[in-house]
């Protein structure tokens, strides 16, 4: 039988009661004559209470530990959907992400998934059980617990869509889809009714946060569409390959906050190599770097650093503060806005507008950084609202109003 893969967020397991009707909603793919598989995210908020409950305890938990203790919230809802399903007359298997075969690196709470063995997976499918399997985790080849950052429960669904080959990946959210900007900053978003993978995948590493960013790596490589909907039903959004559009096209406006700014200055490219071998012992990933040889000065180089998956960052300033002295400088507070577009760059004229646009506004733009998909600004972190909503409504061209209540 044809193979399925769909993934219920947090906020479609956040109780019993939401947890019953995406049991009806599985029980349903089920009954047409499908072989279902399910990721579940941990309930509501329990992601957070937990990483609350370790700070309690450390300021600076260690990694490991951190995701022993965060992987417990999705073994939580595979248990209690598994449960569901059983008592609806529908067999129903949970595993955890290793028992479920994802094999990741060792970079414990921000880990990549390197393999997908699903061998028990293909068993229980192949015994006509629905099998539930907790996202947002693997385990490591030396076989420790580990966690894939934020979103991660997209990239274990569609890293097991494509180990079974399976023929769609239905990730279910609380929103229809992926919007043209996050709808609780700019109300007059519109939902987009396809997108590329390279498009999807620039506003997710900026940002946005319907799709993770890796997942829609795994589906590029293996073809697998991905289908962006609501729990509750409605419209959707779908992710696949595209022909390329007319060049030029902005998309959406995606936006951060909670970055770092880490910048040495005036030294040797030594400098920089220290920093990075830093950041590499403690396994924290940049989001930009630059660095600029200068006559008689010497190098210069900045970092971005994205605090929501960097949980001992305190500790890390003091020891490069330690090591490197004055050579090395953080700014805090900082956020990022980007246009994204299929050929946004063919001509300067999206950049150009976009600056106009920031300088009118009185918005300080401390970096600028482009690829042929995206165009990117760092400013102060209360200036990204307002700059994400401004961009938005002179920039973007894409999408589908989302209906008026009569």
């Amino acid at each position: 039988m044809p193979i399925i893969v769909q993934k219920y967020g947090g906020s479609s397991v956040a109780d019993v009661q939401k947890i019953q009707k995406v049991a009806d909603r599985v029980a349903a793919a089920k009954s047409s004559g499908k072989d279902v598989v399910v990721v579940v995210s941990a309930m509501g908020d329990t992601t957070d209470d937990l990483l609350a409950l370790a700070k309690q305890v450390s300021e600076s938990p260690a990694r490991r530990e951190l995701d022993m203790l965060l992987s417990a919230g999705e073994r939580i809802s595979m248990a209690l959907l598994s449960m569901a399903l059983n008592a609806r007359g529908i067999p129903a298997v949970s595993f955890t992400g290793s028992q479920s075969g994802i094999v990741t690196n060792d970079a414990h709470t921000n880990a990549r998934i390197v393999e997908v063995r699903p061998f028990r997976v293909q068993d229980e499918l192949e015994r006509g059980k629905v099998v539930i399997v907790a996202g947002y985790q693997g385990v490591s080849y030396r076989r420790d617990v580990t966690t894939l950052g934020r979103g991660g429960s997209d990239t274990t669904a569609v890293a097991l869509a494509a180990a079974l080959d399976a023929e769609a990946c239905e990730i279910y959210s609380d929103v229809e889809g992926v919007y043209t900007a996050d709808p609780r900053v700019v109300p007059n978003a519109r939902r987009l009714s396809e997108l590329s993978y390279e498009e999807m995948q620039e506003l997710a590493e900026s940002g946005a946060k319907v799709l993770n960013a890796q997942a829609v790596e795994f589906a590029k490589d293996r073809g697998i569409a991905i289908y962006a909907r609501a729990t509750r039903g409605g419209n959707e959004t779908i992710v696949r390959k595209q022909p390329p559009p007319a060049p030029g096209r902005v998309v959406g406006v995606a936006s951060e906050t909670g970055l770092v700014v880490v910048t040495t200055a005036a030294g040797p490219l030594t400098t920089l190599v220290a920093l990075i071998d830093r950041l590499e012992q403690r396994q924290v990933g940049g989001k930009q770097l630059l660095f600029q040889e200068w006559p008689k000065v010497g190098g210069t180089s900045s970092l971005v650093l994205d605090l929501e998956n960097l949980h001992e960052y305190a500790a890390l300033r003091r020891e490069l503060e330690k090591e490197l002295g004055d050579r090395v400088q953080f700014r805090e507070g900082v956020g990022a806005v980007s246009c994204i577009g299929a050929g946004i760059n063919s001509t300067f004229t999206n950049l150009r507008r976009a600056l106009a646009i920031l300088i009118e506004d009185g918005v300080s733009v401390l970096a600028t950084s482009t690829s042929s998909f995206r165009i990117s600004f760092l400013v102060e972190q209360a200036a990204v609202a307002g700059a994400v909503r401004r961009l938005h409504d002179e920039l973007v061209t894409e999408g589908v109003p989302a209906p008026t209540d009569s």
